[in-house]
């Protein structure tokens, strides 16, 4: 069974530079598409950012785009969020999840960033941006 772990988080100043890894086990991350969802205090979870199983293609919410990156390195099972220019409102717990629908189906279905979409999920790793 696929089991997933997220590391990278921690405490960085505004305009600050932060890479997330979602370490994946028990099966291989390259049949799956993956997605970074984020919850602040008191506030819903929200996706960020997903990449497809087949091509790698990617899709970002507004509010990160042109600032986070997500890619996948299929040889080290691992899934990268690369952050940069934090800001406040980006602190939150981010946690990976993996679903085996093809993320094509979840987004024309407008459900690609739905939480209850996805299968397997990480514990979360906190990322908090503070001067």
């Amino acid at each position: 069974q696929l089991q997933l772990v997220e590391s990278g988080g921690g405490l960085v100043q505004p305009g600050g530079s932060l890479r997330l890894s979602c370490a994946a086990s028990g099966d291989t991350l390259d049949s799956y598409t993956i997605t970074w969802f984020r919850q602040g205090p008191g506030a819903e979870r929200e996706g960020v950012s997903s990449i497809s199983a087949g091509d790698q293609g990617t899709v970002y919410a507004n509010d990160v785009k042109g600032r986070f990156l997500i890619s996948r390195d299929n040889a080290k099972n691992t899934v990268y969020l690369q952050m940069i220019s934090l800001r406040p409102e980006d602190t939150a717990n981010y946690a990976c999840a993996a679903t085996k629908t093809h993320s094509q189906t979840l987004y024309f279905s407008g459900t690609l960033f739905a939480p209850n979409e996805y299968t397997y999920w990480g514990q979360g790793t906190q990322v908090t941006v503070s001067s």
